[in-house]
């Protein structure tokens, strides 16, 4: 099964355009068909993110969306990083998916990456898989 970290942005992106290229992604992971690698920091700004007001999102589908998941996907304990981040709260990002073994970063921001072949947008995490 193909392994990937999925930065928070992607997750908005895909709940606003349920017809996107993240939605897509979203779906694949909902339907079992990518295991998720996060640890607490990624499943925190989740929660604090898609939870903020300006997006509208109700709670009583988030906190499902939450626990699946949690208990679907895979928590990484992961190794800090030493090389400096554009966005340091991307770090964390980056840093479970080298110690999980992801294959795929998949984010909106690419330029707060450093230039992998792992870390790649949603269009092209689906031309790549």
């Amino acid at each position: 099964m193909t392994r990937v970290v999925i930065d928070t942005n992607v997750f908005v992106s895909g709940l606003i355009n349920p017809s996107g290229n993240p939605a897509k992604v979203i779906n694949m992971v909902l339907n079992g068909e990518l295991l998720m690698l996060y640890d607490v920091r990624i499943l925190d700004e989740y929660k604090r993110v898609l939870r903020r007001d300006k997006f509208g999102f109700a709670d009583n589908l988030l906190k499902p969306f939450f626990e699946f998941i949690e208990s679907a996907g895979e928590s990484i304990i992961s190794n800090a990083e030493k090389m400096k981040f554009t966005d340091e709260d991307d770090k964390k990002f980056y840093e479970v998916a080298k110690s999980g073994k992801a294959d795929f970063l998949i984010t909106g921001n690419k330029v707060h990456f450093p230039k992998e072949g792992i870390i790649v947008n949603a269009s092209e995490f689906l031309i790549k898989r």
